[in-house]
């Protein structure tokens, strides 16, 4: 055994054990023993039944870095495959120290020690590092002097000290007499001691691993946008409901794949089948089914798979009364016919009724098990028929289970293993909570204990890299990882087609499940699974149990739950002995054929109504769940009160002084809720009482169900991907991040819960599954999706940007749409910029405006088919034409988006232009635009005209002042040209073309730079911080920052420029950036005098202006009574002055109240002042304004020590940013007022001999500072 690289105390143990057992209860984390072992935590609850333990040399030397959390993997499954020895060395040492007194104890106890230390000398040096201090005394003294193993000693479970009961004694030692004269009452007190220490290790344990795992999770919550496997820890805090914290990772790393692949066996046999499987000679792995084989089969397809429907076919035929059949009409639309709300609430309300009827039809079936137990019919759900849509959308969508590129696929050979056809992945859970069970469904096999871990994958092709398949279940994200593994030989796929059609159809009834290709009846299904069975081996091995040992267990467990006679002797039996009886099905999944539903899961099994003649059954106890349409959660009456409680503690939290009137109704309406939730008809929780008669058993336990629900979703998952391919082919572009794909044709209503009618997934786990589970937050559901409210909105324009590239959380296309919004505009704008080298910017808005105007994106999603591949929900929202149509072009923009953050902007040029036209010619014109005419004057550049034209040269000032050096400087002497100036030679017209592509290409760069930096961020959100960013009010700060209105071009001297004005010159500086450098220079000049002011813009609420944010405050202060709210009133009060310097004095009004008054040159700037001043002057009035201050204060305190600057910041940190931030900060003050140019021409002169900068290589990851 390899020595641990940390010093280790090691138990005396005798050097043939290669195994140690403890004793197995709720085994739920991994620990690494000091003492050398990978032990298993127990509960105090013991039981007969061990697992074996592996010791640590049986691993590789990378588990012994890792943490306890990461080491709950290896040991969350037992396989007892040596149990028997195991209990019997648990119970010798359980009898052992039942007859020790505490004095011999310690006694025998020394004694052992010097034994130990005797043997010791005489064996090697690596079994002298196995020493074993004896009592807990010598362990105290010998941590005294290693304070190491004290620290960790006093980590682990008492129950691994060598007092307590799973201590090995050494059989070849003589133990003392006195061992056999244990006082009682010393022996109990010392039992109950070691109880209550295990007890209360145990739960401190629990503890530390809850917490552990917490901080964990939170860490994992943000990762690094390139690389998709960064940490960053999320801005949560504190937050209550109506707050969202930072969100969870959609994407796994690599760490947490790795941490299965470590935990994989290194090598894997099948149980040997040789009378059942025949090996083929000529090819390695290929086995064949014999007649032994043949005949099992034929059994178990007449046993248990054609038992319902013999059952059925002798029932009397149900008839349920007609149906009024409701379709979706895809033509009728509020718009087009528009109505009252009158009208749609009658609609809503006729909608509830027919659910309610369409639930009392199925409350009254006469083969119904019972009126709680809820069942499946094909192509329904429990309120009604899970499709209304016409029969034309019917035929497409993959929510209609048609997956674009499918085609049906040849049959495998039903008699062999198809071991040259298939591949083999193992499926995994992570995180195991609810899926790795106390009493697991156990096979017994030639004297062994095979242990259910979950299901095998067979493809019909190797499965790529793709998205981690992720699914909410128990308020809990669950990701299902599939691992290659060397495939097991001893199975035919008839046998695992006769498992599945069992399992999913005659037990949990998924009778809308179909793995086939759409149309193909005959075809193979697209993945076959087989139930895993296993027992681990020496050396890191596994065995899996044969595919026909499982197929016995279950035809030998097909006997009746309770025989009839067996029920005198029930009656008469003893209460132990009942019980123990009881025990044997306790969680097992037992079925009724020809019932509905006919699968049950036993919590109970009564006998209190069993009489002595046998004539009544014992009866089953299930422990259920009402689905939501009956319960509170889906009535109607209790979801508008519970909107009303939700909205009256609102109002009252923004309420100026609440009073104890307000206090009371808000409790009368929490105390109403309550009731309404106590009340037996809306009951989430029932109790079914049934009688076992007609009921079978399965052998199968919960496990198997929670594992097998999950095969539909990953199917969907690797189906859909599959799918994914031909849509690549289709745009001539494969996807380095997959992911990114995925994102865009997710449309927000979609939801990955089930992969098959959500209804019978939901009955089936609740007839079936997990009685009771654990569940997680309840706000995952809805943590990175809300984005409605004034509290929701605040408390995410308070969160500043992260430091690096991160991916959001957020699983739908909207944020993708924001970016691909920005370059569909920008491909379209460079395009027509440099296709009409002569028309003005008026009419290229004109026609870009009509190339990403919707209607038109929407065409060019159907030319790629985007609607065969969009991922939403089953439901009416999409059915209308009008809806479908938006939907596909947010689609279509974000696939622009998803392809500009994968591939670059030249791809997704390409992608754009050769969707928009299909036709070579008028492509060939799109594509090969002339370059500008200032460029194709002189190819070669335009700097060796500086020395002979004056102004050229007066532009070289500035590019030194700013360290830019233009190859063409002529576009930069265009990019200053006033539209005042006429027609000349030197710049061939004014900045106004300029103008025009520079905002979009600051609106590119602006997009690109919120979409990776701010990823908790909506749509709606960037959209507020692009417009403060971007606005006119900032770029005339950054164009008086950089002195460019000195060098504007004018035919006569102008005193002061307009805000307007000063941005237009901007925006046609960044134009003639991009046509003389390229977009990378952009992002750098952006990153240098833009994004910076980011940080100001949030603690200043810039992106709120005060006009909206008065309206906000004063709509939280709208009357409990509801009615209209009262909203801040505007009125002109006085006008003086000429017309071309008139100023506008605007008073604003609230509740008849005058608030303030404001002055401006125009009305609209007057009621902007008069609704600052109101803010200011009546803080007192709106406790809104107090609670964004908390907020924002709260945002700041979570930031980290060194992290207060954005990332731009911190990368042109130098000794001007100084300088830059005072300029900043007194252009901001003079930017309306009056400027001596002169003087602040000849600061920035002196400022500029000061420092020598140059970015005319500028670095996109590390940008140099420009002023």
């Amino acid at each position: 055994m390899a020595a641990p690289p940390f010093p280790v105390a090691r138990p005396s143990i005798p050097p043939p054990i290669s195994y140690r057992a403890v004793p197995r209860a709720s085994y739920d984390a991994g620990m690494l023993h000091s003492q050398g072992q990978l032990s298993l935590q127990a509960q105090p609850r013991w039981n007969t039944s061990c697992v074996p333990v592996l010791p640590i040399s049986s691993f590789s030397s990378q588990y012994r870095s890792y943490q306890a959390a990461a080491l709950q993997h290896l040991t969350s499954q037992a396989y007892p495959s040596t149990s028997s020895q195991a209990c019997a060395s648990w119970k010798q040492e359980t009898a052992s120290d039942m007859k020790s007194s505490s004095v011999d104890r310690r006694r025998s106890s020394h004694r052992s020690r010097d034994r130990s230390r005797e043997r010791r000398r005489s064996r090697s040096q690596e079994r002298r590092r196995r020493r074993s201090p004896g009592s807990r005394r010598d362990v105290r003294q010998h941590s005294r002097d290693e304070p190491r193993q004290r620290s960790s000693r006093r980590s682990l479970s008492h129950s691994h000290s060598p007092s307590s009961r799973d201590r090995h004694h050494d059989s070849s030692r003589p133990r003392s007499s006195n061992h056999r004269g244990a006082s009682p009452r010393s022996h109990c007190s010392r039992r109950l001691d070691r109880h209550t220490d295990r007890r209360r290790d145990y739960h401190e344990e629990r503890r530390k691993r809850s917490e552990m795992e917490e901080k964990e999770k939170r860490r994992s919550t943000s990762r690094s946008f390139s690389t998709r496997t960064g940490r960053q820890s999320p801005e949560d805090g504190d937050q209550s409901d109506d707050e969202m914290s930072a969100g969870q990772e959609p994407e796994p790393d690599d760490a947490e794949e790795e941490d299965y692949l470590l935990e994989s066996a290194r090598w894997i046999r099948s149980s040997p089948a040789e009378l059942y499987y025949q090996r083929d000679e000529k090819v390695s792995g290929l086995v064949t089914g014999t007649a032994k084989l043949h005949a099992l089969q034929d059994k178990f397809r007449h046993d248990l798979v054609e038992r319902a429907a013999r059952v059925k076919s002798k029932q009397e035929p149900y008839n349920p009364p007609p149906r009024k059949n409701k379709l979706c009409n895809p033509k009728s639309h509020p718009i087009a016919n528009p109505g009252t709300s009158d009208s749609s609430s009658n609609e809503s309300e006729s909608d509830d009724d027919n659910a309610m009827e369409e639930l009392e039809v199925k409350r009254k079936h006469p083969y119904r098990l019972h009126q709680e137990l809820w069942y499946n019919d094909p192509g329904e759900m429990n309120d009604g028929p899970l499709c209304r849509c016409s029969a034309k959308a019917q035929r497409s969508g993959i929510r209609h289970g048609i997956y674009p590129g499918e085609e049906p696929l040849t049959s495998c050979d039903p008699n062999t293993n198809n071991i040259g056809r298939l591949h083999h992945y193992r499926i995994v859970v992570t995180p195991r909570t609810n899926f790795a069970m106390k009493c697991p469904t156990t096979i017994k096999h030639d004297g062994h204990e095979f242990a259910f871990e979950g299901f095998s994958l067979l493809s019909h092709w190797p499965l790529p890299k793709l998205p981690t398949c992720r699914v909410i279940r128990f308020n809990i994200e669950y990701a299902v990882l599939y691992l290659e593994e060397q495939m097991p030989e001893n199975f035919t796929v008839e046998g695992l087609e006769l498992f599945t059609r069992y399992l999913f159809f005659e037990v949990l009834e998924m009778l809308d499940l179909d793995w086939r290709a759409h149309g193909d009846k005959d075809g193979c299904p697209r993945f076959h699974f087989m139930p895993r069975f296993a027992r681990k081996l020496e050396d890191n091995g596994k065995e899996l149990l044969s595919l026909n040992v499982v197929l016995n267990y279950l035809l030998s467990k097909n006997v009746p739950l309770v025989s009839a006679a067996e029920l005198p002797h029930l009656f008469e039996t003893s209460q132990s002995k009942w019980q123990a009886y009881a025990d044997q099905v306790k969680g097992m999944i037992v079925v009724n054929p020809g019932m509905k539903p006919c699968a049950l899961r036993v919590d109970q099994l009564d006998r209190e109504l069993c009489n002595e003649e046998g004539t009544v059954f014992p009866e089953i106890v299930h422990f259920g769940i009402r689905p939501p349409q009956l319960s509170y959660a889906g009535n109607p009456m209790y979801q508008k009160a519970w909107r009303d409680y939700v909205k009256f503690r609102h109002l009252l939290a923004n309420k100026p002084k609440v009073l104890y009137t307000d206090r009371h109704k808000l409790l009368q309406k929490e105390v109403k809720l309550q009731e309404m939730r106590l009340k037996s008809n809306l009951k989430r929780d029932v109790t079914v009482v049934v009688s076992s008669k007609g009921f079978y058993r399965t052998g199968i336990m919960c496990d198997v169900v929670q594992h097998a629900l999950l095969l539909p979703v990953l199917v969907c998952h690797l189906r859909f991907h599959k799918s994914l391919d031909f849509l690549e082919s289709i745009i001539e572009t494969e996807f380095k991040d997959r992911y990114l794909l995925q994102l865009a044709l997710t449309h927000p209503s979609y939801r990955e819960n089930f992969g098959t009618n959500p209804d019978h997934a939901r009955n089936s786990l609740t007839n079936c599954g997990i009685r009771q589970p654990e569940y997680g937050d309840r706000r995952i559901h809805y943590l990175n999706t809300r984005k409605r409210g004034i509290n929701t909105l605040i408390n995410i324009m308070s969160r500043f940007g992260r430091q690096e590239e991160t991916a959001s959380s957020i699983s739908h296309n909207e944020r993708l749409e924001f970016l691909g919004d920005a370059v569909v505009e920008f491909l379209s704008s460079i395009h027509l910029f440099f296709m009409f080298p002569d028309l003005e910017e008026g009419g290229l808005a004109t026609y870009r405006a009509a190339i990403v105007q919707n209607q038109h994106l929407a065409v060019l999603a159907k030319k790629l088919e985007l609607e065969k591949y969009m991922l939403y929900a089953h439901g009416s929202d999409l059915c209308h034409d009008l809806e479908l149509r938006h939907a596909m072009a947010n689609c279509f923009e974000a696939l622009m988006g998803a392809l500009f953050l994968d591939s670059g902007i030249k791809v997704a040029d390409r992608v754009f232009s050769t969707t928009l036209f299909s036709e070579p010619d008028l492509l060939d014109v799109w594509i090969n635009y002339p370059p500008h005419p200032l460029q194709e004057q002189v190819p070669e550049g335009d700097r060796k005209w500086i020395g002979s034209v004056p102004l050229l040269k007066k532009l070289n000032e500035f590019e030194q002042l700013t360290g830019i050096e233009f190859t063409h400087i002529r576009l930069l002497a265009k990019a200053f040209t006033h539209r005042s100036i006429g027609f000349n030679n030197l710049t061939l017209g004014s900045n106004q073309r300029l103008e025009f592509l520079g905002d979009t290409v600051l609106q590119l760069v602006a997009s690109e730079y919120l979409y990776k930096y701010f990823p908790e961020h909506h749509e709606g959100h960037l959209s507020l911080l692009r417009s403060s960013l971007v606005n006119n009010r900032t770029q005339a700060v950054v164009c008086d920052d950089l002195g460019m209105v000195e060098y504007t071009i004018y035919p006569y001297a102008k005193a002061e420029l307009k805000t307007k004005d000063r941005a237009d010159i901007l925006e046609a500086f960044l134009g003639a950036l991009f046509v003389d450098k390229g977009l990378e220079y952009c992002n750098a000049f952006c990153q240098v005098c833009f994004f910076p002011r980011l940080q100001d813009f949030i603690l200043n609420q810039d992106w709120n202006d005060p006009k909206s944010k008065l309206q906000q405050c004063c709509l939280t202060l709208r009357s409990m009574d509801g009615g209209e709210p009262d909203i801040p009133m505007y009125k002109v009060i006085e006008c003086k002055g000429p017309t071309n310097t008139r100023v506008y004095t605007v008073a604003v009004y609230f509740r008849r109240k005058r608030l303030a008054t404001g002055s401006g040159h125009s009305i609209q700037q007057a009621e902007m002042a008069a609704a600052s001043k109101a803010l200011e002057a009546s803080k007192e009035l709106f406790p809104q304004l107090s609670h964004q201050r908390r907020v924002l204060e709260r945002s700041l305190k979570q930031r980290a020590p060194g992290k207060e600057d954005e990332p731009a910041t911190k990368k042109s940190r130098d000794d001007s940013s100084t300088d830059s931030r005072s300029r900043h900060n007194s252009s901001s003050s003079r930017s309306h007022g009056s400027l001596d140019r002169r003087r602040a021409s000849g600061e920035r002169k002196k400022r500029s001999r000061s420092r020598s900068r140059d970015i005319s290589k500028p670095d996109a990851k590390k940008p140099k500072q420009v002023l």
